[in-house]
Formats: C-alpha cells, structure tokens, sequence
C-alpha cells in the first residue's frame, strides 16, 4: 500500500512538472510545445481515473472533426501549412486532458507552482523587452508613434524568449500577465499592486496595444467588482479622466485609420469580409484561406493568414459548422467552469479579456488561448473567489 502511494505521489509531482514544463515551453525559441505537450497531455491521462465528459468536450470535438475533414480536402502542396495544422488538434488534446486532470485533484501545490514558473516567464520577458529597447536606444519608451514603429522593434537577431511578433507576444503577455494577477485574488483574496504594475509594464514596453486594451479591460473588471458603491464613483471618474491619455498613447486615434496601423488594417480587413461575404462558402474556404481571400478583396494586404478575428476566421476557413462549435465550445466551457464552482465573479471578470483579444486576434486555437483557458480553469475551480471585497496589499 505504501509504496502504491509512493507511486501515485510521485506521478502527481511528475505530471505538475510538465505543467509547469508547458508553460516555459511556448516561450522558448526552438519550437518544442507541441512534444511537451503530447508529453504532458499522456501524463495527465495516466494520472486522471475518469475521462471527462461534457457537452464543451463535445462541441470541440465537432469543430476539430469538421477542420480536420476540410484540410484532408483541401489538403496543401506546402509542408508549412500541414504543420500549421498540426497545432490544432495537439493544443486542444491537451486542453482536454489538462482540464480533465485538472478537475479530478487537489490542486494547492500545484497554484503555488504555477505562481514560481510565471515569476521566471515574466522575468525573462521583461529582459528580453528591455533588450529590445536598448538596441533602438530606449527612443520608444514612451511609446512608439505608430504600429509600423512599434513592430521594427522586434529585430530577429536579438530575439531569444517569448515571440518575435509584436501583437502575438504582446497578447501572450496579456493573458498569462492577467493570470498573474489573479493568482493572490484566488490564493488570498487580495491585489497585490506591484503584480498590476509589472504586468501593465510589460504591456507598454511591448509597443502592442493589444495587451494593454485587454489588461485595462480586465483590471478594471476585477476593481470594479472588488469594491464598493463609493469606489465605482471614483473608478469611473478616473475612467473618464484617463479617456485623453487612452485615446492619444494607447489607441493612438490620430493613425487609427492609416494603412501601416494595426487597427486600420483590421477594418480594412474587416470590411472585405462583409463586403465579400458571398464569396465565402457556407462550408468554409479552407484552412489559412485568410490570406488568399484578402489578397483578393481587401483595399490592401500585408501578408497576414488570418483576418485578426478569431470568429471571422472560424466562419472563413471552416464555415457555418466551424463557427457554431467553436461558438458553442466557448459558451460550453464558460457553463462549465461555473458549475465546477459558482464564483460568478470571477468568472465573467477573467472571461473578458479573453474575448477582447479573440475579437482582435488569433486564429481560434492558438496556444495561447489553450493555455489561458486552462489556467483559469485551474484558478477559479481550486478556490472560491469572492471578488466583492478584495483587499490591497504590498510585497510578495
């Protein structure tokens, strides 16, 4: 019986490893996550007892089964879009099993792990922004004029951790710096404010406004929720008072609409897809059609695969049956976590930023979102959170 134990611990110790392993994984240079995560995810179903059933697992289940059909179709000539597709089912097996792993133990070391391994992520990619920084001479801490300006940062040379794209590291920043947030609002109850300031810090330094519009988002969530009657006034007031500065440094409205701005090709994008909608079958184009189907419509094209909306994306690779489940699988999911613990709250307020950047970016099953889910998974069902009355605290 002892040494039974002995085995069960030592699997449970191994399987937190690779969890922790997965989150180091996606920053590193060389692409190794998927080998991680086809590791971790055989380590999870090794220590699970029951495989997960619900109607989430199911709605996923269509849409991977319906893209996996539609790229066997339309299979590529080329090798990179075979292992583009690759991603899509190995990230959402190893949501699956994650989650499934995750709702079947206690999970208290494994928080105050997860807190140790973001402590290292976000150290290292504090440097590696600096790094940056200090190769076009600190001229943009401030901020950078435009998109453009802001994505000539990133020089492949001195890239070593995260992403050497400024929107996609700057969304990872986002949602795994949100995390980071939220760890002492589960573990303790309470904001600690140097994690906000760090996390927010990254974000600027990222030149991305994308991180920033999801943290303002999702910070002012969580206050807002964490606070009295009276401190919503104030809230709101230094919302309104910080509409200038949003609007100037963050959004940057006066190269909103240019053709070298991120969110101008967004609407530009954006627009070919209502234009041209007809010209998208009600099965789907195909995957990564993006690119040939704004070559075509849009006033202008600067390479992208996708149409920077993860929705718009789902309906033009894979049509009506690759939105609707998808759609489901997030609506599902959502259903689910509130029934694994009803901390309302929570929930809604880490949803939100999610959804944000969906609305901006991503091709729907990027790591990223995988991991974010996962990760919210696991804070919100370990505790109750109580996010009415959060305190604020100093220091670790």
């Amino acid at each position: 019986m002892r040494m039974r134990d002995n085995l069960v611990s030592r699997r449970a110790t191994f399987c937190e490893a690779l969890f922790c392993l997965a989150l180091v994984a996606v920053f590193l240079p060389v692409k190794i996550y998927p080998l991680v995560f086809l590791l971790a995810l055989l380590g999870y179903f090794w220590d699970t007892p029951v495989l997960l059933r619900h109607y989430w697992v199911w709605s996923l289940g269509v849409f991977t089964g319906y893209a996996s059909l539609v790229f066997l179709i339309n299979l590529p000539e080329e090798g990179r879009e075979a292992t583009n597709f690759l991603k899509l089912p190995i990230n959402f097996c190893y949501l699956y099993f994650a989650v499934g792993w995750l709702a079947q133990r206690d999970n208290t070391r494994l928080l105050r792990w997860v807190d140790v391994t973001l402590h290292l992520v976000l150290g290292l990619t504090l440097l590696q922004l600096l790094l940056y920084h200090q190769v076009a001479g600190f001229r943009w801490l401030g901020g950078a004029p435009s998109s453009a300006h802001g994505s000539a940062l990133y020089q492949a040379s001195h890239y070593f951790w995260g992403l050497d794209d400024k929107n996609m590291f700057g969304a990872r920043i986002a949602l795994l710096g949100f995390v980071y947030v939220l760890l002492p609002v589960v573990q303790k109850q309470k904001l600690v404010w140097w994690r906000i300031g760090l996390v927010w810090g990254l974000a600027w330094l990222s030149l991305s406004r994308t991180p920033m519009v999801a943290l303002l988002l999702g910070i002012f969530c969580l206050l807002w929720a964490g606070t009295t009657v009276r401190w919503r006034v104030v809230l709101g007031a230094l919302a309104l008072l910080a509409i200038p500065f949003v609007a100037e440094k963050v959004v940057r409205v006066d190269t909103l609409m240019a053709s070298n701005d991120g969110m101008g090709v967004r609407l530009v994008y954006w627009k070919a897809f209502f234009q041209h909608f007809t010209a998208i079958s009600p099965l789907g184009n195909g995957f990564m059609s993006g690119g040939d189907f704004l070559g075509r419509y849009a006033d202008f094209y600067h390479g992208e695969p996708h149409i920077h909306n993860t929705f718009f994306n789902c309906y033009l690779d894979f049509g009506i049956i690759g939105l609707a489940s998808y759609a489901l699988f997030l609506f599902y999911f959502y259903r689910f976590c509130m029934e694994k613990r009803k901390n309302h709250g929570f929930w809604w307020v880490a949803f939100l930023p999610l959804l944000a950047i969906l609305m901006i970016l991503y091709s729907g099953y990027d790591n990223d979102i995988v991991l974010y889910l996962i990760l919210v998974f696991l804070l919100g069902s370990s505790y109750p959170v109580g996010v009415d009355r959060l305190r604020w605290r100093i220091g670790i």
